[in-house]
C-alpha cells in the first residue's frame, strides 16, 4: 500500500486508516440482506449498550455500520428513487471483474449505470447502482489509474523550453503548473 507523506506546514492527525461508513437505513434487516447478499459484508457482533436498532458488518477492511430510522423520508425532501448519477456522494469498492459485476447485478435484477475513464492510456470501468436506502455503491477496477501525489507531476506544456528539455511533457493540471513553474523559477534564481 502506498503511503502520501505530507508536505504541508501543519502536522496531520494522527489517522491509520478508514475504519467504518454509518448509514441510516428505513429497516436494519433489508440493508444486511443487501449488504451480505450482493456486497459479501458478514455481520458482526456490536456492542450492548446501543439502545437503537442498528448492525455493524464487516468485509474487505472496512465497517458498514447500519443505523435504523424508519422516517428517514421524513429528513428526505426527495420520496421518489434518485438516478444513479456517477458524480453524486457514493462509497467506491475495488473489484476483481467489472463484467461478472455487471451479470451478477442483472441476473438479480438491479439498475445500474456504467461509466468509463481513461488516463493517459489507462481505463478504468466502473457500475454505480443504489442500496435499498437510496446510497450510491460504485464497483470499479481503480487500480488501473495509479496514485500520483500532485507534487510529483509533470509540467504542462506552457512551461519554458528550459523547464520542457529538463522535466519532459506536462501530466499536471493548470494551479500545479503555475507553483511548479514559480519553484522552479525561484531555483533558477537561487542557482545564478
Amino acid at each position: 500500500m502506498m503511503e502520501i507523506e505530507e508536505v504541508n506546514n501543519y502536522e496531520s492527525l494522527p489517522l491509520l486508516s478508514l475504519n467504518h461508513v454509518s448509514l441510516l437505513c428505513r429497516s436494519v434487516w433489508d440493508s444486511m440482506r443487501f449488504y451480505e447478499e450482493v456486497l459479501g459484508f458478514v455481520p458482526i457482533k456490536r456492542p450492548s449498550s446501543f439502545k437503537f436498532n442498528g448492525a455493524w458488518l464487516y468485509n474487505y477492511g472496512i465497517g458498514i455500520h447500519l443505523i435504523e430510522n424508519p422516517l428517514i423520508d421524513d429528513f428526505d425532501t426527495i420520496i421518489e428513487p434518485r438516478p444513479i448519477n456517477p458524480k453524486d456522494n457514493h462509497i467506491s469498492f475495488q473489484c476483481r471483474d467489472v463484467e461478472i459485476v455487471k451479470g451478477r447485478l442483472e441476473d438479480m435484477g438491479m439498475k445500474y449505470v456504467t461509466a468509463v475513464v481513461e488516463d493517459e492510456g489507462n481505463t478504468v470501468d466502473q457500475v454505480f447502482f443504489h442500496d435499498p436506502d437510496g446510497y450510491m455503491i460504485e464497483l470499479c477496477n481503480c487500480e488501473n489509474i495509479p496514485i500520483l501525489p500532485l507534487s510529483a507531476c509533470l509540467f504542462k506544456p506552457r512551461m519554458s523550453s528550459f523547464s520542457r528539455a529538463v522535466f519532459g511533457p506536462a501530466k499536471c493540471g493548470l494551479v500545479e503548473n503555475a507553483m511548479m513553474e514559480s519553484l522552479s523559477m525561484d531555483m533558477l534564481d537561487i542557482s545564478f
